[in-house]
């Protein structure tokens, strides 16, 4: 039988334990981040370390209503049959992108209300953009994206070229 004070030891080594494998108290900066809301959508990036030494920009475009969602990345430049704009995201500054854009959900049709077009979107709700960059100085770095977002009967005002500037390159 452990006694009360046995017990106690055993908490504060694994309380201890805890809070040095938690990097507490480390002086690693933050990463890089920022967000807009414009037109009915959040949208947050994060620039992430990966392992080979290059970065990876983590963009989440967040439809504020319910039912909304983003146009595909697929989508023609001016959209089919004049419907939608193109998801799109870019950087500028300190970083160069190194790769194309990819999501973590897969497209489906959409045939909006009284239109026999069909238009590639993504499902309702939140959907996050990987894009691998790779960070050419420590000056500002800015994200640029371009969305739209709708629902089966409504579209918003389309962003264009919005500038998301990051908090700071490490």
């Amino acid at each position: 039988m452990i006694s009360p004070r046995s017990w106690g030891v055993v908490l504060g080594s694994i309380t201890l334990a805890v809070v040095i494998l938690s990097g507490c108290g480390t002086n690693r900066a933050p990463e890089p981040t920022g967000h807009a809301t414009a037109h009915g959508v959040t949208v947050s990036v994060a620039l992430l370390p990966m392992a080979n030494g290059q970065r990876e920009l983590k963009a989440t475009f967040s439809p504020l209503q319910p039912g909304f969602h983003i146009y595909s990345i697929d989508l023609p430049a001016h959209g089919i049959d004049g419907l939608g704009i193109p998801t799109r995201l870019s950087v500028q500054g300190g970083l160069t992108a190194v790769g194309k854009p990819t999501t973590n959900v897969a497209t489906r049709l959409l045939r909006p209300a009284g239109l026999p077009t069909e238009i590639p979107v993504y499902p309702d709700g939140p959907v996050t953009f990987t894009l691998p960059v790779r960070q050419t100085s420590s000056h500002r770095a800015d994200v640029i994206v371009s969305y739209g977002a709708c629902s089966e009967n409504t579209c918003l005002m389309p962003v264009d070229e919005e500038v998301i500037h990051l908090s700071s390159l490490n």
